[in-house]
């Protein structure tokens, strides 16, 4: 294990909260009795819907197909009828047709011993092609389309695997808790990744408060015949953004509007690795994850695995329920999720955790005017000037924003969280880009 390594420019210490989160082990969540399934789960085109009400469903059968080269299929997490089909509204704010499936039927594989399958004879194309049937999308929360980033772009090679397990955010131990349960699956995901790929370094990276977890994974690469070092991060938020984990483990920087492969970058969640390991030796496609549920209002907190498709509602349950009423329940992390208004809403490929937050622990204050203090640009990993690009996109002038640097924006939250006017600068950041992207669209339209 080396010393612990950061990157260089801005982040914060948020207090991580992770004590709040319960014990260690991952408790399987009850069954829903109706799963909600989301055809839109991943960045990209979302899946297409293939099945109809009424239709009787098998547990982890297809239900929406990939829709274009960014996109995955969508499987069942539960096997029985199709009841609904309709449009939600995801955690994110957006809507995405869902299929509503009531439980019934027998499992195929719940409860009933897998036969392990050798994939040493599998060639690129079809670990490839594997990844992709599976539905598998990156789980750290952006969702990118696994197998696309796994197909090195001609004349680049993979000179570094970079596995994100930092899991920066405040709270969120899920990561952590699958180290400390799955850490010889994890490995086995890794040789299936190192045959892929063949990348001359493979680099596992974990903040240094996890270190029952990095030691975990340190003794299971010393019992394995896989090279993988193990480097120990500092706690800094955002420490798991995938530019900065590069910069703090290799020293590389992406350039702007590029992806890691630009520099022969391949940058993994951890989860997603083991996720990978379920599809190439037991055909187990993404149809369930590991889920934190906590905050100072739960009155049990719990690391859970929750198949896709249940609600934050019966999530709330299965943790004993409220010991006080949340100001805020938020989707993913408190730096970077969503906060969201119906406990309905189900837990899909991207969902890391689900918070209830305190009036304590959110801190809330009344937004006052920019005093120009400068702490935003300290604070910003990234280097941009926060309180500048605010202004730009608050005064509609998007592409001025552009010019410095909008689209370089991570959205980690960093800026507000040291903002002594308490402006919700990353509210402004998201809008901003949206319009940008319209803007940019639009611009695409005309001149076809």
């Amino acid at each position: 294990m080396s010393k612990f390594k950061t990157f260089p420019k801005g982040g914060i210490h948020p207090p991580d909260n992770i004590s709040s989160t319960g014990d260690t082990a991952i408790r399987n969540a009850s069954l829903p009795t109706k799963a909600v399934i989301p055809m839109s789960q991943h960045i990209g085109a979302p899946a297409k819907c293939i099945v109809n009400v009424g239709d009787t469903i098998e547990e982890e059968q297809i239900i929406g197909e990939s829709a274009g080269y960014v996109s995955v299929p969508v499987h069942s997490s539960i096997p029985g009828k199709v009841v609904e089909i309709k449009d939600i509204y995801l955690s994110h704010g957006k809507t995405s047709q869902a299929v509503v499936i009531e439980l019934g039927g027998e499992f195929k594989r719940m409860g009933k011993t897998q036969q392990a399958k050798s994939w040493s004879s599998l060639n690129d194309d079809e670990i490839i092609k594997k990844i992709s049937s599976m539905g598998i999308a990156g789980q750290g929360g952006a969702t990118f389309p696994t197998h696309v980033k796994l197909i090195l772009p001609e004349g680049k090679d993979c000179d570094y695997l970079l596995i994100n397990a930092a899991e920066c955010e405040p709270y969120l131990t899920s990561d952590q808790n699958l180290i400390l349960e799955k850490s010889e699956e994890i490995i086995e995901g890794l040789k299936i990744l190192k045959k892929l790929l063949t990348p001359k370094k493979i680099i596992f990276a974990i903040e240094n408060n996890k270190m029952a977890s990095a030691k975990a994974m340190s003794d299971a690469v010393a019992e394995s015949d896989l090279d993988v070092d193990v480097e120990i991060l500092k706690v800094k938020y955002p420490q798991g953004a995938e530019k900065n984990i590069i910069k703090s483990c290799t020293g590389r920087e992406v350039p702007s509007g590029k992806l890691p492969l630009e520099i022969g970058m391949v940058v993994l969640n951890v989860e997603t690795v083991f996720s990978i390991y379920e599809a190439l030796v037991f055909d187990k496609p993404l149809v369930e994850r590991i889920v934190t549920i906590s905050g100072g209002a739960v009155k049990s907190p719990k690391t859970l695995r929750v198949k896709i498709g249940t609600t934050y509602r019966q999530l709330l349950e299965e943790c004993d329920g409220l010991t006080e009423e949340p100001v805020k329940v938020i989707s993913g992390g408190p730096m970077m999720g969503f906060g969201i208004f119906d406990l309905d809403t189900p837990v899909t490929k991207g969902t890391s955790g689900i918070l209830f937050l305190t009036k304590k622990e959110v801190k809330a204050a009344q937004q006052t005017s920019c005093i120009a203090c400068g702490r935003c640009i300290k604070a910003c990993p990234m280097g941009l000037n926060p309180s500048e690009m605010n202004k730009l996109t608050l005064n509609f002038l998007f592409e001025e924003a552009q010019d410095m640097g909008l689209l370089d924006c991570m959205d980690c939250g960093s800026c507000a969280f040291v903002c002594p006017a308490h402006i919700p600068l990353v509210q402004s950041f998201r809008m901003g880009k949206n319009q940008l992207r319209a803007i940019m669209m639009e611009k695409k339209g005309a001149n076809r």
